[in-house]
């Protein structure tokens, strides 16, 4: 019975530590930007401030890696990035990412398309202009997913 009981509790333990890994590794965002944009080095801040582990990849052509994620032009801003199976296009905060994993919808991915003063990376200052992370799928249709204001 002891041996019983220990198995099982080994197994709980492994399990939760799966579960636990499981989750971390739903926190490493990879971003792609341009080396000279500061606005994009800002939000990749924002991410490691909020909890994600990022890795970043610099280059100066963004727009094939955005049509190959599948990215439509509407949505388009200056970094793309990819979480899981996910595609993150530009100045989404890391508070709707954490929301994106912990639901885990059926999408293809976060946009906040342009770059709207105010949102993560794009401080100045006071000023916050309204603006709404939209979710996509794979058709390019889009909802709100939050909006910001």
């Amino acid at each position: 019975m002891k041996k019983h009981l220990l198995a099982l509790g080994l197994v709980a333990t492994f399990g939760l530590n799966g579960q636990l890994q499981a989750d971390e590794g739903l926190k490493d965002i990879h971003v792609y930007k341009s080396p000279t944009c500061g606005c994009c080095t800002d939000w990749v801040d924002h991410l490691k401030d909020n909890g994600f582990k990022v890795e970043v990849t610099e280059t100066n052509n963004l727009n094939p890696l955005k049509q190959d994620a599948g990215l439509p032009s509407s949505l388009a801003s200056c970094h793309t990035a990819f979480i899981g199976d996910y595609v993150i296009e530009g100045h989404v905060p890391a508070n709707d990412i954490h929301r994106l994993i912990a639901e885990a919808p059926k999408a293809k991915g976060l946009a906040v398309p342009g770059m709207p003063v105010g949102s993560p990376g794009m401080e100045m200052g006071d000023r916050k202009d309204p603006y709404q992370v939209l979710m996509f799928n794979e058709s390019g249709q889009t909802r709100v997913f939050a909006e910001h204001n």
